[in-house]
């Protein structure tokens, strides 16, 4: 129990900060009060305080300038690893308004890497989309997807669009029994940073997916998005982490 009791307090430090700013307290661009102050309201030492702000600042939570203060950061949206979501829903939930632009949908011949991704012959036909999610007018996220015609012959048919996204579609119609997910950070292509309005050296977080139903491929897609726009991120309880010590 002693040894628990320090990391005890500095989480409570987190837990109150984060609680200030869940609850509209401090908004985005406030400066948050002083250590100085925050040790003399939450009656915790410096260093314990320190800790809490430091580890909310690598969350990105705050923003530490020297000399100046701490402030709290402007929030990006965050997308969840561990399962398929729905980028408009996730927007519209968080009372912002949602558009999709589709800039591509069509039938075309698979390069060797598409085919490869889709588990068929190169030169096989398959369906592409590409549309521009975006949120309160900002792009926030390029979605680069094929489709196995084969899986949903229907694909081509679909009016795409806010109301209803490709993705939203195809779990409408085929549920996936199996998923991969592949995170990378890279630069926009020429074509990506103009369908983005970003500039070509931003790095992007790109999350690449593969579905499966009956062990047969789907879709593979790639959604690009603008770091410092977007987040990917889960949570998830680990075996054994609440049980009592």
């Amino acid at each position: 129990m002693i040894k628990n009791a320090p990391q005890a307090l500095y989480r409570r430090a987190k837990d109150f900060v984060q609680d200030q700013l869940r609850a509209g307290v401090w908004k985005a661009g406030d400066m948050i009060p002083s250590e100085h102050r925050l040790v003399e309201e939450l009656g915790m030492s410096r260093m314990t305080i320190n800790r809490a702000l430091r580890e909310l600042t690598e969350e990105g939570h705050l923003v530490r300038i020297s000399g100046v203060g701490t402030f709290v950061a402007e929030s990006k949206p965050q997308s969840n690893l561990l399962r398929i979501t729905n980028i408009g829903d996730e927007i519209v939930a968080r009372g912002h308004q949602y558009s999709c632009k589709v800039l591509h949908l069509g039938r075309e011949v698979a390069s060797m890497p598409v085919a490869a991704a889709l588990s068929l012959p190169t030169g096989a036909s398959v369906f592409h989309v590409i549309c521009v999610h975006s949120e309160e007018g900002i792009p926030v996220q390029l979605e680069d997807r094929y489709v196995n015609p084969e899986m949903i012959p229907d694909f081509l048919q679909q009016d795409f669009g806010a109301n209803l996204q490709p993705a939203m579609y195809l779990l409408q119609v085929l549920r996936p029994d199996e998923m991969e997910h592949i995170v990378e950070a890279s630069h926009p292509s020429s074509d990506e940073s103009k369908y983005l309005q970003i500039d070509i050296n931003e790095p992007c977080l790109v999350l690449m997916r593969r579905t499966w139903n009956q062990s047969k491929i789907v879709t593979y897609v790639r959604l690009i998005h603008p770091s410092s726009r977007y987040r990917l991120g889960s949570r998830l309880p680990v075996n054994g982490a609440h049980r009592d010590n």
